[in-house]
């Protein structure tokens, strides 16, 4: 079989919403875009390279980058460090969690990296607290989204179960050691809770994939203000009803830190959804299940596209959603 070579942009950066935003680009610029974000603490190569180039070879220029506060994106030490335990402590209780920063300032960076990219609009897909930025996306900004996947995400609904209590306690608990080999441990430990059952991965697997995010940058601070970020969140439900593109929900069975109540609370609430259960799948993108979900999410932008084609994308994508307050959209696109 003859190789077919992938374009691939490495690691430049741009400013979007007054930020330095580094990413990666794969395939060609003409192309159909892909938007790749990532979730908690993670870093653009938490995306598997295979997993991108695959996207890439099916016709789409595909990009993931590092949100704000993690990898090499700009660090906003100058907001100072929630305390987690008082944060972790209140969100339990039902009570206001006070952030940094909020999920819909994170959904203008990605706003403002398609505009940097000069991206129109691109297919979304996000992972966990990407899947909460990319919904804010869909709903706030519908003509900039082709199509939605929301992977092992959640509405921010309060009535949904949270992470099991080994999760949650491990969660909010500093590694045992801070050099690298102690770092690399603590990871490991967090994949191995909230990974996949069904398909876990080798220790050499796990350690590769925890020391690439380590030797590339490590910001613990920046990881606590995204957590503070999701915990102030408010449910998106309200939002989620009158999103009208595409929409593909992803969730594993046995996911232990976003139990996949969330993924049927998800489906029920927005319009255009289906919904893809995977037995076995916990937190994670496994090796073995990675061309399961490149498949899922071909064929689903694939047919976003025909179905764009068919009734004209402008036309159907324009309207604003009429529960975003017309004063703080123009107060949200003033700021990108």
């Amino acid at each position: 079989m003859r190789q077919v070579l992938i374009p691939r942009l490495l690691m430049p950066s741009v400013r979007a919403n007054g930020l330095q935003i580094e990413y990666e680009s794969f395939g060609e610029a003409t192309h159909p875009a892909i938007l790749l974000i990532m979730g908690l603490g993670g870093q653009l190569v938490m995306w598997p390279d295979g997993f991108c180039a695959g996207l890439a070879r099916a016709g789409y220029r595909v990009i993931r980058f590092d949100n704000r506060d993690v990898g090499l994106s700009t660090k906003l030490d100058h907001l100072g460090k929630p305390a987690l335990l008082r944060a972790s402590l209140a969100y339990t209780l039902g009570l206001p969690v006070r952030a940094p920063y909020t999920l819909d300032d994170m959904a203008l960076d990605t706003l403002g990296l398609m505009d940097a990219l000069s991206i129109e609009s691109a297919h979304v897909v996000g992972i966990s607290m990407g899947g909460m930025i990319a919904q804010l996306l869909a709903g706030r900004h519908p003509a900039r989204v082709r199509s939605l996947t929301s992977i092992m995400s959640s509405s921010g609904n309060p009535r949904l179960p949270g992470p099991t209590l080994p999760v949650r306690l491990h969660m909010i608990r500093r590694p045992a050691r801070r050099d690298r080999e102690g770092l690399i441990a603590h990871g490991i430990r967090t994949w191995r809770l909230i990974g996949s059952p069904g398909y876990p991965d080798t220790e050499a697997e796990l350690r590769e994939k925890v020391a690439r995010q380590i030797d590339r940058n490590v910001h613990p601070a920046g990881f606590v203000r995204q957590m503070t970020a999701i915990m102030a969140s408010k449910s998106r439900v309200p939002l989620l009803r009158c999103i009208q593109v595409p929409t593909l929900i992803i969730h594993g069975k046995l996911d232990p830190l976003v139990p996949v109540a969330a993924a049927h609370d998800l489906v029920r609430h927005l319009p255009q959804a289906r919904l893809e259960i995977i037995d076995g799948m916990g937190h994670d993108l496994p090796r073995a299940l990675l061309p399961r979900i490149e498949a899922l999410i071909l064929e689903h932008v694939g047919e976003a596209e025909r179905i764009a084609g068919e009734r004209g994308l402008a036309r159907e994508r324009r309207g604003r959603c009429a529960g975003t307050p017309s004063t703080v959209v123009a107060a949200q696109e003033t700021r990108v």
